[in-house]
């Protein structure tokens, strides 16, 4: 009962602030508004209520394509606002806010997939958990990296209203990125690691597209970090490592999980 309450009123909350944001950074104030703070701290509350009644359900820890997607959006929020304490990212929630009010919907109301025994080894749940933050942080870059492709085209075309106006420097945009890239990948190979240490046949029929994907992203965001600190890679070539590292991240999650559960029907 709580769910069918919570998520719509998660996803009201959402879109409210989202509405409320976008019309702060119209009349151009860069700070968060107190209205927006509020909504959104509610919103939060709203999604963490179905977020863990939705995963930690009745049977074990359900982790399907549709219930885990409130869990993930809720860590991706949380780390954005941890992050705002020292970093100018409350741009993204343009971009979280509305996602994270589907996602709540998404994982009240469709059907479960897949239920994990909820006596999961220590391992297990290290690798879980590392690989949920580690995508967390990788969204938050590419979102990070959508806005730095938006503002760096603005620039170069000379185009000084709009969304230039209320981003910060782009040299300061970028600097962000890549910290959120160093986080996540750092995060991403705890989560490869842990999987080789504590998944039972990482290389399993069903396991391998997804191990094969998650190694790609790897190398696609290492790749990327190597080359700025070597040879001084920013802006576009950023841009696109990172958006490229991020769609192989999500066919390895959520294309192998649409596949498994959604298709094959196999948890």
């Amino acid at each position: 009962m709580s769910i069918t309450i919570f998520a719509p009123l998660a996803a009201l909350l959402y879109l409210t602030a989202t509405g409320l944001h976008l019309f702060n950074l119209a009349q151009r104030h860069q700070r968060l508004g107190r209205g927006v703070k509020v909504l959104g701290a509610a919103a939060l509350a709203c999604h963490a209520i179905v977020a863990f009644s939705s995963v930690a359900g009745s049977g074990g820890l359900h982790l399907g394509f549709y219930t885990i997607s409130a869990l993930i959006f809720l860590v991706i929020n949380l780390t954005c606002v941890l992050l705002m304490l020292r970093r100018p990212l409350q741009n993204l929630l343009v971009i979280l806010f509305p996602l994270s009010a589907l996602s709540v919907l998404v994982s009240a109301f469709a059907p479960d997939t897949e239920v994990l025994s909820r006596h999961q080894p220590p391992g297990m749940m290290l690798h879980i958990g590392s690989s949920i933050v580690a995508y967390a942080f990788l969204t938050l870059a590419a979102a990070q990296a959508a806005l730095v492709a938006t503002q760096d085209y603005q620039l170069h075309h000379r185009h000084t209203r709009g969304i230039v106006q209320i981003l910060p420097p782009l040299q300061l945009m970028e600097k962000m990125l890549f910290e959120l890239l160093w986080i996540g990948v750092i995060l991403l190979t705890l989560s490869i690691v842990t999987g080789f240490l504590f998944v039972d046949d990482i290389f399993a029929q069903h396991l391998v597209h997804k191990t094969v994907l998650t190694m790609l992203a790897w190398l696609l965001f290492s790749t990327l970090l190597w080359g700025h600190r070597q040879l001084g890679w920013r802006s576009q070539t950023a841009v696109r490592f990172t958006l490229a590292g991020f769609a192989a991240l999500m066919l390895a999650y959520f294309g192998s999980k649409m596949v498994l559960e959604l298709v094959l029907h196999r948890g």
